[in-house]
Formats: structure tokens, sequence, C-alpha cells
């Protein structure tokens, strides 16, 4: 019989008090907390709910196995990574067997989160409920302090992974821009939003709501790599109400 169920609790861009009042509920109750990290780091989400936990909570930092190492495409890559996460659904299982268990997730479950490769194991297997987060972006384009998008603008969310000529393209097509991934991508995204003619209006949000949070024009940038919690963000400027008084 399943004692338990697993939570999943998005926690927000980075700031602690941007978790949601049911994230924090969930994670103050908890006697099982899991989250994912690289190997030998605490990683952020744990440090997010520091000083949240039951003492008596038990922990289970998942570490990858890999990040960076290898392309996320090579076959190794995607072997190991699926093993890493056919492991961690099975430990899960065995912990929500005398307790629910609280996933931790930075931002968004269910945008680009971890989470969804260890739903698509458990569904079927295990009740689970998935607690939203505000998404990295939100906290980014706020942080900047411009509204994102005016009127009939379209808004476009794209991952650095894909080809120079497919964000090159896609850029073109949309007022708004947030590209997402970016770490050793950042020079092919910034080329990209130049050939779109977008690069005088990216920022790029390093470490938003976050401790170190640091926000420049792209075209400044000295160029070379960006941590793994940045973005880039391009504003609208579509149809507006004109401001009273003015010209």
């Amino acid at each position: 019989m399943m004692a338990g169920h697993i939570i999943c609790a998005g926690l927000g861009p980075g700031e602690p008090d941007l978790i949601s009042l049911r994230a924090d509920r969930a994670i103050r109750a908890a006697r099982a907390v899991a989250w994912f990290c690289k190997a030998g780091r605490q990683g952020q989400a744990r440090r997010m709910v520091e000083g949240m936990l039951r003492p008596d909570a038990v922990e289970f930092p998942m570490e990858y196995p890999l990040t960076t190492e290898l392309p996320p495409d090579h076959p190794d890559y995607i072997a190991r990574m699926a093993a890493f996460y056919d492991a961690c659904a099975v430990r899960l299982v065995e912990m929500a067997a005398t307790s629910d268990v609280v996933v931790l997730c930075e931002g968004e479950p269910f945008l680009y989160g971890s989470f969804m490769h260890l739903q698509t194991r458990l569904q079927g297997r295990i009740p689970i409920e998935v607690i939203p987060g505000i998404p990295g972006m939100v906290g980014c384009w706020n942080a900047i302090g411009q509204p994102v998008t005016w009127g009939d603008d379209a808004l476009i969310v794209l991952p650095g992974t894909l080809p120079q000529a497919e964000l090159t393209a896609r850029m073109g097509a949309a007022e708004a821009i947030v590209v997402m991934k970016l770490g050793r991508n950042l020079p092919k995204v910034r080329r990209a939003l130049a050939e779109a003619g977008r690069l005088p209006d990216a920022f790029l949000v390093e470490h938003g709501t976050m401790p170190g949070q640091r926000i420049t024009r792209l075209a400044d940038h000295p160029g070379g790599d960006c941590p793994y919690f940045a973005l880039i963000v391009v504003h609208g400027h579509g149809r507006r109400p004109e401001a009273e008084g003015a010209a």
C-alpha cells in the first residue's frame, strides 16, 4: 500500500520570498525532500529552502551524472540521463512508501523543468501533485523594470539550444522574446539576435532575483559563456495608449 504521494513544489525564480504559500506549506511539512543538483553541489533548489525544512526531514539530492560534458543529443548522454531518471523515480516511489515526498523545482516545473522527466516515469505508479511556481523569466523581466509586452505584441520563448538559423527566423517573427538555456549557447544566440535586428533591444539577466543579480544590455556584454541561471529578454514595443499630457 502506498502511504504517500509525490508533490512537486515550484520554487519560483530564486528569491525565497517569491515561493508561493502553497509550496511553502508543503515544504515546511515535508518528511522527505528531493531535488536535482550537480554532483557534489548543494544546488539552487536546496539553498532556496534553507531554514524551512523539518529537522527530521529525509533529504535526497538527485545528482546529475552529466551536465555539459556531452551534447544533449549524443547517444551516451541520452542513455545515461534516461538511466538516471529511471533510478530517481524508483527511489522516490520507495520513499513514498512511508510519507509524502516533496520534489523541489526551481521556477515553474512544467516550463523546461527536470521534474517532467520524473512525471512521465511516475504517472500511473503513484499519485502526483504539482504546485505551480513563478517562472524564472517573470522574475527577470520584472527585475529589468519594463513591461515585456504591449497591446498586440506576440511573445516567444526560445531555447538557446536551437540552431542559429532557426533562432534568427523565430526572433524575426515575434515582437517580444525570451531566450532560455544559454550557457555555452550565448555567442550563438547573440549572433542570431544581431541577424534578426534585435540585439540593441536585448537584455541579459544573470541570477535574476537572486544574490548577485546582474542586468546588462547584451550588446555591451564582453562575450563568451554565461551562468546557468541566466536568460535574455527583448521587450515588445507594440500598441499602447498615449500617456496623459504626452505630446
